[in-house]
């Protein structure tokens, strides 16, 4: 496969049922060598609050007929924009997009098709911003994700046993 091959599809919040296992089980093999972390552990609730979300988007990408990642993420609630919280002033511009999962199973990491996927799920949103967070261990995933036009604005940990995450803000449409 290369990642112009790739096979693109988009499923929304009636479609959970149909994709929720695919999910579950790309997640489960790349962190295969995490899952006795809790907050691992957890990820099927982390599924099922965002895509009960009515703005659940998803893009998942296909090796034939074999899974290979997914991008997933949801309007944020008009108000509720948390990430204004660590920059003062905050832009004007308020409507987001919330990136909460990027995920790409280890045979096909650093192939191009993380990239794709999260242009996919970007490029046909008409929010203002795009809102992720990314572990603060993690360097070259926030390099990553500022080549692609994000800035780290604050950090912040969501829950009790979950890590220190870095916030990122990008304007969109995305340049490139």
């Amino acid at each position: 496969m290369t990642v112009d091959t790739l096979d693109i599809r988009h499923y929304a919040h009636e479609d959970l049922a149909s994709i929720r296992q695919i999910l579950l089980d790309v997640h489960d093999d790349a962190y295969a060598d995490a899952m006795d972390d809790p907050f691992n552990q957890r990820f099927a609730w982390f599924v099922d609050h965002w895509g009960g979300n009515p703005g659940f988007s998803c893009m998942l990408g296909y090796d034939g007929d074999e899974p290979v990642g997914y991008a997933y993420g949801a309007p944020a609630a008009p108000g509720r924009e948390w990430w204004r919280e660590h920059l003062d002033p905050a832009p004007e511009k308020a409507r987001t997009f919330a990136v909460s999962e990027l995920m790409v199973r280890p045979k096909w990491r650093k192939t191009g098709v993380s990239h794709r996927l999260h242009r996919a799920l970007l490029d046909s949103r008409d929010e203002d911003l795009a809102v992720l967070i990314v572990d603060v261990n993690l360097p070259k995933v926030q390099a990553l994700y500022e080549s692609w036009g994000y800035r780290p604005v604050g950090r912040r940990q969501p829950f009790p046993d979950s890590p220190l995450f870095n916030v990122m803000l990008a304007e969109l449409p995305l340049a490139g």
